[in-house]
């Protein structure tokens, strides 16, 4: 074994600065698999299981059944400490700190899909104009709803996004995805209308706020109450509120992302079209969607099936 790493700790360490300078992962995918590693050192420490870079694949066992036993994960989440446990040993190995990748048999938990939460037209209507015309950030709460439905953002890429993406003349927006992979989106006639508005005439506003608190500039597109840029965790609070004030269900980001893409194909959209938007590096991913629209699947065997 090669001693490039002094410590297990370094060998973590060397392994999450090499993600994120050459793999190029998004902050959040950076952040999940840091929380994964240390949760598994956590665990290797507390069951007396040695050092990380002497793991067996007995020792992995042993964690996912910890994970899936005693802190009840859910299988999704699973997946992803898997995902970060076969990425961080192949690191090792490659950089010949292990002899042996201790998760190279390591198969993934098959598991059914869930399928995705989707709004109906009515529920999205109402959603759309929940916001509170009294807000004084009435103008910015449309804007983002509206571009939730019509693009079919992620929360980060909307907070992300920066006044040299918007290319409304045109009527698309420039959005750069996971892993930095950059994609243009087209942007509906509703959507701009908010936004150019928005722009026009309370962005302005905030931006002032800001500036006289503090000489900051941001080129965000879209400001908190104080002036500074709105965050991914902020968006994910006002979805649920605005779902409230709709007389929804809890949702979140997600399902807006879920409902523009479910819409898309119910009224035709090709499948590779919808892949494209949505920023899916698989098609197989964009396919679950196919599943979800009840009404067309109902109209499609009424219509081909031979004993209708």
């Amino acid at each position: 074994m090669s001693t490039h790493a002094s410590s297990p700790h370094d060998a973590v360490r060397q392994f999450l600065g090499y993600i994120e300078m050459e793999l190029g992962l998004s902050d959040n995918t950076l952040a999940a698999y840091r929380l994964d590693l240390q949760a598994y050192c956590e665990f290797l420490t507390a069951c007396d299981q040695g050092p990380i870079l002497g793991a067996t694949a007995e020792t992995i066992g042993r964690h996912l059944k910890y994970l899936q036993e005693d802190k009840k994960l859910e299988i999704s989440s699973i997946l992803r400490h898997v995902a970060a446990l076969k990425m961080f040993y192949r690191f090792a190995k490659s950089r010949q700190l292990i002899v042996t990748d201790p998760t190279e048999l390591l198969e993934k938990p098959h598991y059914w899909k869930r399928l995705p939460d989707v709004l109906g037209r009515e529920q999205i209507e109402a959603l759309l104009v929940a916001a509170d015309p009294a807000s004084k950030l009435a103008l910015r709460d449309r804007a983002i709803l509206e571009l939730f439905y019509a693009c079919g953002l992620r929360a980060s890429e909307l907070a992300d996004l920066r006044l040299t993406d918007l290319h409304l003349d045109l009527g698309v927006l420039r959005v750069l995805g996971k892993g930095q992979k950059e994609r243009i989106v087209p942007v509906g006639g509703p959507a701009i209308e908010c936004i150019e508005r928005y722009l026009k005439e309370l962005r302005p506003l905030l931006q002032q706020i800001k500036a006289q608190r503090a000489k900051a500039h941001t080129d965000r597109v879209f400001l908190s109450r104080s002036g500074g840029p709105i965050t991914r965790v902020v968006l994910w609070q006002f979805v649920r509120r605005m779902a409230k004030r709709a007389g929804l269900r809890a949702i979140h980001p997600h399902t807006l992302r879920h409902t523009f893409a479910t819409h898309l194909l119910a009224g035709g959209a090709d499948l590779r079209v919808v892949q494209e938007l949505l920023g899916h590096a698989n098609v197989v991913t964009t396919q679950l969607y196919t599943h979800v629209d009840a009404e067309r699947l109902r109209s499609v065997h009424k219509k081909h099936h031979p004993r209708q």
